[in-house]
């Protein structure tokens, strides 16, 4: 099972250890054999220590199947979008092997800021380039995709909008639900928007969804309830949660809009979760057994479906009820340049006063 509280065992095992090298000299396997205990493997004895900013949910499962596949220990910690500042503070003092994240731009922000290292694993060449970043430290592996979600009871599918920018409109005032600023895939779109609409635009555009909100929520889960349960008639979420809602036993009179599909327009934006290895890992073996092992098939594919997300690997079946990524239109941006956009985006949805965090 995965140690949720992974410093302290870790500063504990390494003071035994210490102490015990300074009374013995002899070699531990020289002790072992004297006592006739059995020596322990290599990959007992190893750990791969992970950053998330995934739900735990969707990474619990996968984690234990690296444990039992592999025999390496999994030390997690969860910390949702402060994973990436996290790993910047500690760049002096590596902590952490592996950062499994949410979206695209933190990793690759990361790798501009020299802090994951490039490794390729067999495989690789399953996911296309635009959703790897070049010296593959980090690799895509499910997409999600900015839809709107609305509540049958309330609203028609005909006046759903078809667009992003309609959210701004006055006629949907109070009608919707959006996430706070802070959130990851909430930051990857502005980003989009920002490549597609400049700046200025973009800033109008944050500063009306602001005002016209209905809900504003710390997450998309709380989205995805508020719609279900006719709080709002509508919410932009990412599309898995679609795939959520139309499974709960109740409040799943749902249906979903993807935006931006008309001639002309930018197509729907997608984002993708994926993994990144730090640099300097603590533990490089275990980080890259893991990039070897998540590139299996059957990995990348439990990678994906307890998000309920679309796998990058064309090969791969998607979630029952997710659309494939060729059924839809598709923003015409590789998702390698959302790092480059990720502290400006941010700085300009501060500058909207849609708040990064809610208190």
């Amino acid at each position: 099972m995965l140690n949720r509280k992974w410093k302290y065992p870790v500063v504990f095992s390494s003071l035994l250890l210490v102490v015990a090298a300074c009374g013995n000299d002899t070699e531990p396997e020289q002790n072992a054999e004297e006592n006739g205990e059995e020596i322990t493997t290599e990959a007992e004895d190893q750990e791969l220590i992970v950053y998330s900013s995934r739900n735990e949910n969707f990474t619990n499962n996968l984690l234990d199947k690296f444990e039992e596949d592999t025999g390496i220990e999994v030390l997690v910690s969860h910390l949702d979008e402060t994973a990436v500042n996290l790993i910047k503070e500690e760049a002096n003092n590596t902590q952490a092997d592996i950062f499994i994240s949410n979206e695209i731009g933190g990793l690759e922000h990361l790798r501009d800021e020299g802090l994951l290292q490039g490794y390729t694993p067999e495989g690789i060449e399953t996911i296309d380039e635009d959703y790897r970043a070049e010296d593959n430290s980090w690799i895509g592996l499910s997409a999600r995709t900015r839809v709107l979600m609305y509540n049958e009871d309330l609203i028609d599918e005909s006046e759903v909008p078809t667009n992003i920018e309609a959210l701004a409109d006055e006629q949907y005032a109070e009608q919707f639900a959006i996430t706070r600023g802070g959130n990851g895939s909430m930051i990857g779109h502005v980003a989009a928007l920002r490549q597609e609409w400049g700046d200025e635009a973009t800033l109008e555009w944050l500063n009306a969804i602001r005002d016209n909100a209905g809900i504003i929520t710390s997450g998309h889960g709380d989205i995805r309830r508020a719609v279900g349960a006719g709080e709002v008639a509508f919410g932009l979420v990412n599309n898995y949660y679609y795939h959520q809602q139309i499974e709960e036993p109740v409040d799943n009179n749902v249906g979903v809009v993807y935006p931006d599909q008309a001639d002309g327009e930018m197509g729907a934006v997608i984002n993708a979760a994926g993994i990144g290895m730090i640099s300097e890992a603590p533990n490089q073996e275990s980080a890259e057994q893991f990039f070897e092992w998540i590139m299996i098939p059957e990995n990348q594919q439990a990678f994906s479906y307890d998000s309920m997300e679309v796998p990058l690997n064309p090969e791969i079946e998607a979630y029952e009820n997710a659309a494939p990524l060729d059924s839809y239109n598709i923003q015409d941006m590789p998702l390698r340049e959302l790092g480059d956009m990720w502290e400006d985006t941010r700085e300009l949805i501060e500058q909207s006063g849609l708040d990064l965090e809610i208190g």
